[in-house]
């Protein structure tokens, strides 16, 4: 196996676990004058020729290696990835998140650059880097013994691939099926649309903080901006709401918000407006409308660090424009998904927005993504999401 030497002075960050090796961290890459070819795995040695790792290699990346173990003896083929997925199953299974549930996350599982969603019966895949979409075939063998789906289907038509020197693309890697599939959630239906839907079809991070807001939405005015494809706002409705107003700029998302309330009856208490979010809210605090709980739930604002000061602006007038629209004793439920803005500046710029409102809040619940998609210490990209209820006063 070749072999990358790294130099002397690299980040504490690999002696700390994180699987990341930068191009600038390596001193050399060889084994007999021959060069690790991309995607190869090779072995991961200090400076003085301790053993760190054993990972995938691509100088063409940023970062050239992505650590898949630190047991020298542990060999990396076909059963290995058969061994981690099973792994990351009997963790989710132990948790209780057998239906739905983010079946691989990357990093967090010791997979880096993979991730495998479960919806049901169905599979969908994200191979994001070239040394993961090498073992694409194996992967996609290990979850047929695994799991004998309906069906497994690639969402690799991600920006991030051509970073790795790699095509966009999706498809079937089973025989094909009905992509337009139906969940359950917290007692509530969803339409997914694996084949065209944003990532691979459908937001499970949030399916506990959906559950928890089901008892501030009970008989309550809900006026929700960023719905997509309504998942927080048919929740609401099936919670009690008295009514839910959700509001998204895309008519292919709006038009799957009608389609999930009416798959769950909730029609009348749900109706949904394709306009621009941030315009809408502000004419809706000209007209001096309020209600009872408001629901934010935008895209990230940022996708690197040089924006970070763009993002926390947004997020600010977005949670500004909501605490507007909220009457005294409402509930502001905020969210942000990038984690680049870490959670003490994501509760702070809500808190600076409260401020700016002149409104008092009181905080209900801080958390983040489910625990299918656990959290690394020290591993900032498996701790991006924030989830906010506050009182507003």
């Amino acid at each position: 196996m070749k072999s990358i030497i790294l130099k002397k002075n690299i980040s504490r960050r690999i002696e700390e676990g994180h699987p990341w090796i930068y191009n600038n961290e390596v001193n050399s890459a060889k084994e007999k004058d021959a060069s690790p070819q991309p995607g190869e795995i090779v072995e991961v040695y200090s400076y003085d020729k301790q053993f760190i790792g054993k990972g995938y290699y691509n100088p063409q990346s940023q970062i050239a290696v992505r650590l898949l173990t630190r047991v020298k003896q542990e060999t990396i083929n076909d059963y290995f990835f058969f061994k981690k997925i099973s792994e990351a199953w009997a963790y989710r299974q132990k948790l209780g998140y057998t239906e739905n549930c983010r079946l691989v996350f990357g990093e967090a599982d010791e997979l880096p650059q993979l991730i495998i969603d479960k919806f049901n019966d169905y599979l969908v895949v994200q191979t994001l880097a070239l040394g993961i979409d090498v073992w694409k075939p194996g992967i996609t063998n290990a979850l047929q013994q695994i799991f004998n789906p309906k069906g497994i289907y690639e969402r690799n038509d991600v920006p991030v691939r051509e970073l790795e020197g790699l095509p966009q693309q999706k498809g079937f890697l089973s025989a094909a099926f009905d992509t337009n599939i139906i969940i359950k959630e917290n007692g509530v239906l969803y339409h997914v649309d694996i084949a065209h839907g944003q990532k691979t079809g459908y937001f499970l991070d949030q399916q506990d903080n959906r559950r928890a807001i089901s008892n501030i939405v009970k008989d309550a005015d809900v006026l929700s901006a960023f719905c997509y494809t309504g998942s927080f706002e048919i929740a609401a409705a099936h919670y009690g709401a008295a009514s839910v107003t959700g509001l998204d700029i895309s008519e292919q998302a709006i038009a799957m918000c009608n389609r999930n309330a009416l798959l769950n009856n909730l029609e009348h208490v749900c109706s949904f407006e394709c306009v621009n979010a941030f315009d809408r809210l502000k004419q809706l605090t000209k007209e001096e409308r309020r209600w009872d709980v408001v629901m934010l739930d935008p895209p990230s604002f940022t996708k690197n660090r040089s924006s970070i000061d763009k993002a926390v602006s947004g997020y600010k007038e977005i949670n500004l424009r909501g605490i507007k629209l909220i009457k005294p004793g409402g509930f502001l439920v905020t969210s942000s998904c990038t984690n680049l803005v870490s959670p003490k500046l994501f509760l702070d710029t809500v808190m600076q927005a409260a401020k700016d409102a002149k409104r008092k809040v009181r905080q209900v619940l801080f958390q983040t993504q489910s625990p299918d998609h656990p959290i690394i210490p020290n591993q900032e990209n498996t701790h991006y999401l924030k989830f906010l209820i506050v009182q507003v006063l």
